[in-house]
């Protein structure tokens, strides 16, 4: 099987991944203490230490100089180094832009990080964007963005209030399989559409959780992942799409441009969404969920919420969707992105636990970013993939 021409398909791996700090960590642990703890634990699960890293990448939502700061924490001169901003879905895009660098022999060992100390009251967000008339009219009138697309969506589709609580429960299903997840008492349908009301139609069981927490994503070539991993997750497919922040300026509500990153990322592997065993979705809101699997794909446009129907999406439905429990129940600590990649790698390696999906060969990455702004789709598969 192969993809379209100039891809970097099945070029560069995932050879290992971790996680720290997931839930809160108290005053005195710094986001970069528990980025630092994440990238050691993944460097040392593949047999690597920091000192063979010489490709950093990341962001981070309280330093404009990620990288050289982080360097400069891990005590390391990378050769290469980057850190474009793309709000959730960055780490998607980095996936790519490192498996581009180790393809051009600017470096050997990527490593991909982030953490953030959010729920714990350190490393806020810096204010740095310029007003904007039409952006902070919706806000002062508590018109939320995916508020605004939630509406829609049931207005056009008929979208229920019960359909965006399905998302929230399965999510929160496959959390109580994650010892990991930081929210994993029982959820029911009525919780989900009963809990205080944030922004109309969307309630607080739509919305992600707010914690601290830490990933890192170790990558290398194709040629040399077999080496250090028992099962590499190879890098098939991946495209990026942006949509600007100011949403009185889209054609649509309810279309995102993850139909255009996610048409490429298919090409690229070489595959349909029929072919994916495994998904991971950006589900800052309920709405995400339902939305993107009509964008990329999984089915048509409108038909989001009786697909997730009856638990569909749940352990044993009739897609494996957010297996960690999402940002909605596992872990969101401003960034969610990393913390995906950090599954796909676990689903592909047979190392997920209870949460494991039997024989997953493939996987989807979808990062959202913004208000539905940066939306990067990444395709995933083991070596009998290639």
């Amino acid at each position: 099987m192969t993809g379209i021409a100039g891809s970097v398909r099945g070029k560069a791996a995932m050879v290992s991944a971790a996680t720290a700090g997931i839930g809160k960590v108290g005053p005195n642990r710094s986001f970069m203490e528990i980025a630092a703890l994440a990238s050691v634990a993944a460097l040392g699960r593949c047999g690597l230490s920091v000192k063979d890293v010489d490709g950093l990448f990341g962001v981070s939502m309280s330093r404009l100089m990620w990288g050289v700061d982080f360097a400069e924490y891990l005590g390391i001169d990378p050769s290469y180094c980057e850190g474009t901003q793309l709000g959730g879905s960055s780490f998607e895009a980095h996936c790519l832009n490192a498996a581009l660098a180790l393809e051009a022999g600017l470096c050997n060992v990527a490593l991909i990080a982030f953490g953030a100390t959010t729920r714990s009251g350190r490393g806020p967000w810096p204010q740095v964007r310029e007003p904007d008339p039409y952006l902070d009219a919706y806000r002062a009138e508590g018109l939320h963005t995916y508020a605004m697309a939630t509406q829609r969506h049931m207005h056009e589709f008929g979208t229920t209030r019960e359909q965006l609580s399905e998302v929230a429960v399965a999510a929160r299903q496959w959390a109580k399989l994650n010892p990991e997840a930081f929210m994993r008492d029982d959820l029911s349908l009525a919780d989900v559409s009963q809990s205080r009301l944030v922004s109309s139609p969307l309630r607080l069981g739509d919305c992600c959780l707010i914690t601290d927490g830490a990933a890192a994503i170790v990558m290398t070539r194709a040629d040399r992942a077999r080496d250090i991993a028992a099962r590499p997750a190879y890098l098939l497919g991946a495209a990026m799409a942006l949509d600007g922040t100011n949403p009185a300026l889209r054609p649509s509500l309810t279309t995102t441009v993850a139909a255009q990153s996610g048409a490429r990322a298919f090409g690229m592997a070489g595959m349909r969404p029929r072919d994916i065993d495994v998904v991971q979705l950006y589900d800052a809101f309920t709405i995400n969920v339902i939305m993107f699997l009509e964008d990329l794909g999984f089915c048509a446009k409108g038909e989001g919420g009786s697909y997730v129907d009856n638990g569909a999406l749940a352990p044993g439905g009739r897609l494996a969707v957010n297996t960690n429990g999402g940002g909605l129940s596992c872990v969101h600590p401003g960034m969610y992105g990393a913390f995906m990649l950090a599954e796909v790698f676990e689903q592909l390696a047979g190392t997920a636990g209870e949460r494991q999906i039997q024989s997953a060969k493939t996987a989807i990455c979808h990062g959202n970013g913004g208000n539905f702004s940066t939306q990067v789709t990444t395709v995933w598969g083991t070596e009998e993939t290639l």
